[in-house]
């Protein structure tokens, strides 16, 4: 009988040990396929009645928070800066999703990744905060100084840490305030989506990283570095002959320099004026399958590593021996060349680091509700573009363009800083429309550049070269001295809000 009772004992131990398996399986890894399944609603429901993690900058600024609401969703998602970190938080709304860190990271914020749930034997037994709290790389005072820099302009400013990969400031105009789009009234929300869907310069999308342009003359810093790494281009040779204007295989037009002014020389003199017809002639030169693989080699053709969905680069590959006027255009970044403002930041990050590309990141750290680390986001090389040889003379190539050249307004007193403008025509001829661009990078003298730096201005009038330095320049002047100041304090904590004090009134605000 005890025997019996022994086997019966064991039987039922081993179902029980069975379902807690069974349990855990499901909910741990199975949760994201169930969660996904077409149909399914409660992980909406589940998402909307519970609070999610924090969003905060480097410096503690709170970007995004959960607040109890008084409708039956529970909690409200609020966004207490408003449209100055929409690029990069996105917005959570019940009906049409989530964007940018609240959709790309919905399972750390809401606590569900099985790293989250299940940490420890003990954790399966107690209940803890497993939200995850997300830390930034951005820093709210270089954020703000892109905003006020770049003003009422369309354009976008993108601030790397060139030795992390770390996003020191994300932003564009016009930019959107995510809290319309999250309110929990399903009408003020379409309207709100609807409204910003309609507005002129595409204010949802986060053209930083998300939109790509023509680089223009930013993107001779590539064809100069793909020729010095190449061995064809040194400091003192080739000299490019002194031209108007490039007389291009293959078709009747000619490849002008800016006003039809004459430019010529080396490496670093052509660099500093920015000559149409001494990169034309370096891109045909170097050759078509040279070019390529020097700019994929900085990341074109592909896309970058970033911790949201960012737009892919592209540099042209065709037929080049049938493509030669295609080729010269590419050799100053026109024609069929395309790069996002982060693209370009992280061609001056690769110069700035040696030659060494490191993922662009957004995340810095997530943390549980308890304080504990879940995830670090270490610095990982993404590409080795140059070698450090090559790097280092397209630095002093890129002082010269700040010198003497057409970035003379990023002379900063105290600190090392390379540049280069561009601008690039596009549109009907007229009026004549450009892009301004700046690339560049900066540090305290002597030492290796902290910050790298991409600047578009959309919608410029005119073509001259002049544009990038006058327009750009001084707004990426503003946002190199923001980020060469130490990392603020954190803001003094309050009581007003807090998810324990603040109730959100249904509808949302």
């Amino acid at each position: 009988m005890d025997r019996s009772i022994r086997r019966l004992g064991v039987f039922l131990m081993g179902l029980f040990c069975v379902l807690f398996v069974q349990l855990n399986y499901i909910q741990v890894f199975r949760a994201e396929d169930l969660n996904t399944k077409p149909g399914n609603s409660r992980p909406v429901d589940v998402a909307f009645s519970r609070p999610r993690g924090t969003v905060s900058t480097a410096d503690g600024v709170i970007v995004s928070r959960s607040v109890p609401s008084n409708d039956r969703q529970k909690f409200q998602r609020e966004f207490p800066e408003g449209e100055l970190y929409a690029a990069i938080s996105g917005y959570f709304n019940y009906s049409f999703g989530a964007t940018g860190i609240e959709g790309a990271f919905n399972d750390e914020l809401s606590g569900r990744t099985a790293k989250q749930q299940v940490r420890s034997i003990g954790d399966l037994f107690t209940s803890k905060d497993n939200t995850g709290n997300i830390k930034l790389t951005v820093r709210s005072d270089v954020q703000a100084a892109a905003k006020a820099a770049l003003g009422d302009q369309k354009g976008s400013v993108v601030v790397l840490d060139p030795q992390t990969g770390g996003v020191l400031a994300l932003w564009s105009w016009p930019s959107f305030d995510p809290n319309k789009l999250s309110v929990h009234d399903y009408d003020q929300a379409s309207q709100a989506k609807a409204f910003y869907e309609a507005a002129p310069g595409k204010p949802l999308l986060a053209k930083a990283y998300r939109e790509i342009y023509a680089p223009g003359s930013t993107f001779k810093v590539v064809t100069g570095a793909t020729g010095v790494e190449s061995g064809k281009v040194t400091v003192n040779e080739p000299s490019y002959p002194v031209l108007t204007s490039l007389d291009v295989p293959q078709t009747s037009r000619n490849l002008s320099n800016f006003d039809g002014e004459s430019c010529g020389g080396t490496l670093f003199q052509i660099l500093a004026v920015s000559c149409n017809s001494s990169f034309g002639q370096m891109g045909l030169d170097l050759g078509g399958p040279t070019m390529v693989k020097g700019a994929e080699a900085f990341g074109f053709n592909q896309t970058p590593p970033f911790d949201l969905a960012a737009a892919r680069s592209t540099f042209p590959v065709v037929d080049w021996k049938q493509n030669q006027p295609v080729l010269a255009q590419a050799g100053i970044g026109q024609g069929q060349v395309a790069a996002s403002p982060l693209q370009m930041a992280l061609v001056a990050a690769g110069i700035a680091n040696d030659g060494v590309v490191l993922e662009p990141h957004v995340v810095d750290e997530i943390r549980d509700g308890d304080n504990e680390l879940i995830s670090k986001d270490d610095p990982t090389q993404w590409k080795r573009a140059v070698s450090p040889q090559t790097a280092d003379i397209m630095r002093q190539a890129m002082r010269q363009v700040v010198a003497t050249g057409t970035a003379t307004r990023l002379q900063i007193d105290g600190l090392d800083v390379g540049a280069k403008t561009g601008t690039a025509q596009f549109g009907p001829s007229s009026p004549l429309q450009s892009h301004a661009w700046v690339i560049a990078w900066a540090g305290p003298a002597g030492q290796k550049p902290t910050v790298a730096v991409a600047v578009l201005v959309d919608g410029q009038p005119g073509n001259s070269e002049q544009t990038g330095g006058r327009v750009a320049a001084p707004i990426a002047r503003a946002v190199i001295e923001a980020a060469m100041k130490p990392l603020p304090a954190p803001p003094a904590a309050t009581t007003t809000t807090t998810a324990s004090t603040t109730t959100v009134p249904a509808g949302g605000n």
